[in-house]
Order: C-alpha cells, then sequence, then structure tokens
C-alpha cells in the first residue's frame, strides 16, 4: 500500500544500526546463518538465538531513520517504509487492544545490516526479520526485502514489505497477550506449536492491513495509507506464500518435511494473513483453538 503523502512519519521509533556491525563477532559462520534463516524467517524462538554470538561489542550511538519524515519519503525509500509501517502499527495496536482492556507497550525497532546485538544474542543478516521478546525489539535488515524477491519469489511490492513488518509486530502483540512461548513448548511439526504462532502472527498481520487505511496519524489526523487495491492484496499473499516452509524446502533442499516445518506452509500462511483481514477479529486469530492449522 502507499503511504498519503503528506503523513508525517516519526523516525524516533525507529533506531538506525547500519554501519555499525562489523564490530560484532558472530559465531557458527556463513552455514549456520542459513541454517537459522530458514528456522526463524519472519519470526524467533528465542532460544534459537542464544549461543548465536560469541563476543560482542557495543553497537555504539544509535540513530533514527534519516530522512523519513513524511509519506512521500515512505513511498521513495524502502528504510523509510519500513518507518512510516512501523508508525502505522504502533498507532493501530494501542486503541485495538484498549477494546480487550489490554495495554500495547510500545516496542522498539532497530534497522541495521551485516550484524547487531540483540537481548536474545548477538544476529547476523543471515537470522532475517526477527523479533526478540527478551529487548521486545523487532530487528529488519533492509537487504532482506530484495532477498525476498531473488531468493524466495516474492513480488517486491510495498505490501509485501509491510507485511513482513507487520509480521514482526504480531509477535510483539502475541509476546503481550501471552502466546509467543507457545512456540517453544512444541518447536516443530505442521500442526506444532511453533507454526501455529507463526500462523497467528500472519492473522495478526492481516488484521492490521484490514484496519491500515483508516489508522490516522495522530500528527495530522490523515490515515497513514491510502486506499487497499487488489494488487496490493496481491502482494502481500506473494510474500506470505514465498517464505512457506514447503516452498523454502523444496527450494534448499528439493524435497518437503512437514515434520521439520516450523512456520507453516505457504498455504497455511496465505489462508491466516487473509482471515485476519477479511474478518478483522483477533478472536478469529486462534491458531491453538483449531484441530489443524
Amino acid at each position: 500500500m502507499s503511504f498519503n503523502d503528506n503523513v508525517q512519519l516519526d523516525p524516533s521509533q525507529v533506531q538506525d544500526r547500519r554501519g555499525m556491525g562489523r564490530g560484532v563477532k558472530v559465531g557458527g559462520g556463513i552455514g549456520g546463518g542459513i541454517v537459522l534463516l530458514i528456522a526463524v524467517l519472519l519470526g524467533i524462538n528465542p532460544g534459537m538465538l542464544e549461543g548465536l554470538g560469541g563476543t560482542t561489542q557495543d553497537p555504539g550511538a544509535q540513530g533514527t531513520a534519516p530522512a523519513c519524515t513524511t509519506g512521500a519519503d515512505a513511498d521513495a525509500r524502502l528504510d523509510c517504509r519500513i518507518t512510516g509501517t512501523v508508525n502505522s502499527l504502533n498507532a493501530f495496536w494501542p486503541a485495538y487492544l484498549a477494546q480487550y482492556n489490554r495495554q500495547y507497550p510500545r516496542p522498539d525497532t532497530v534497522i541495521f545490516d551485516e550484524a547487531t546485538n540483540t537481548g536474545c544474542g548477538a544476529a547476523t543478516s543471515d537470522v532475517g526479520p526477527f523479533y526478540c521478546p527478551a529487548d521486545t525489539t523487532a530487528y529488519f535488515d533492509p537487504g532482506f526485502f530484495q532477498d525476498l524477491v531473488d531468493r524466495f519469489g516474492s513480488s517486491g511490492g510495498p505490501l509485501a514489505q509491510e507485511y513482513v513488518v507487520a509480521h514482526e509486530f504480531g509477535h510483539h502483540v502475541q509476546n503481550v497477550l501471552g502466546s509467543l512461548d507457545r512456540a517453544q513448548q512444541d518447536p516443530k511439526g505442521p500442526e506444532s506449536g511453533a507454526v501455529r504462532v507463526e500462523l497467528q502472527a500472519d492473522c495478526y498481520a492481516g488484521l492490521w492491513v484490514r484496519y491500515a487505511t483508516t489508522t490516522e496519524d495522530p500528527a495530522t489526523g490523515q490515515p497513514f495509507l491510502d486506499p487497499l487495491t487488489e494488487r496490493d492484496l496481491q502482494d502481500a499473499l506473494s510474500a506470505a506464500s514465498a517464505v512457506g516452509d514447503d516452498r523454502i524446502q523444496e527450494a534448499a533442499t528439493g524435497r518437503v518435511s512437514p515434520e521439520a516445518w516450523t512456520h507453516g506452509s505457504s498455504a497455511q500462511r496465505q489462508k491466516w494473513f487473509y482471515q485476519g483481514y477479511t474478518t478483522g477479529d483477533i478472536k478469529k486469530c486462534d491458531t491453538f483453538a483449531v484441530a489443524s492449522p
């Protein structure tokens, strides 16, 4: 979805650590990073990052995302689109959760490249976007979004990228509501807790999309995003499909092994994103209440 050109972005909601990752020493090598990418792509089991890093160094001063002040900037630059999406999510979720008498403590957001320190350990870009519950922070390397197209076959439309950000914020909502840790209790398999957690985060992302075009910028009172188009919706569904476990496994190994799934199939991911989008009801995102997600 495109942003309203006159919306005022709040870059203070995003820390920019790009160029600060070279001092972080990460163990395991690139091979370990690829395994982690497949395992925690678009989500995180905190235990998976423990022990990732060896000695880490302080990343130093943390600035905010530069030159991101308007919706026009969000349409023109990926880092600003991340910032604008974060702004929209942080405007939407507090009011929505208040209907259920739940507070929404705003998560932190970090843009990085190469590597960075997190509350879950040191992480490299190979891990992909992730949410760390230990420091309630969502982490994004903008380079991933090109990988989403080149390596995983997603469309490159704006909502494909915004979906990724909304998915990670879905994990924060799960952390607030108490369902995120269910991924660790049952970590693998097509009907596992891990898969149900990921599919619920997809549903939450779709729920945000349902209301994104009416969620207003507090500074101007204008909606952050322009009306949704059919092309926008197809972009989001393309991204959800691209990161299905079955699709990633087949591309990497030539075979599909459901017993090793941690995020769900392409069809499941599309199904639950669409569930959130069409219903706009968080109660309809209870992936734990169905026999087979």
